[in-house]
């Protein structure tokens, strides 16, 4: 098999767990809702490294959303979901999980919505690269 679909199912494989987390995470209301967050910017991370792993574009070890997503439009496979939005996203990467109180910047359900763009643009771009010769 190749090694570049290898590595993007790997990463879609884990998005999908973190998007699962984020979604039983949204009705928990004990958690703060930046928990929830965590999830789905760790899945919207994961689908734009699948892509680029699928397109062979090299990423570094970094959160920052707009990073990887400007990443791709330069190699010519702009994300689904314009940077601004994902500028609100990064965040829940790292600072807001060491801050027992942030003020949240995307509603979990908004943040979800986002990661799930990102999926099944990446879950997309697989399917195309599975069925070339």
């Amino acid at each position: 098999m190749n090694p570049f679909i290898e590595e993007a199912e790997r990463l879609l494989r884990l998005a999908r767990k973190d998007r699962l987390a984020c979604k039983l995470l949204l009705p928990v209301e004990e958690l703060a809702s930046s928990v929830a967050s965590f999830h789905a910017q760790q899945a919207a991370e994961k689908a734009l490294k699948a892509v680029m792993a699928l397109q062979g574009i090299g990423f570094r070890r970094v959160h920052d959303l707009e990073e990887l997503a400007s990443r791709l439009s330069a190699s010519g496979y702009p994300a689904p979901v314009p940077e601004v939005q994902l500028s609100c996203l990064t965040p829940y990467a790292v600072e807001f999980r060491y801050n027992d109180d942030p003020t949240p910047m995307i509603e979990p359900s908004e943040a979800l919505a986002l990661a799930d763009q990102l999926l099944n643009w990446a879950h997309d771009h697989l399917a195309k690269a599975r069925n070339q010769p």
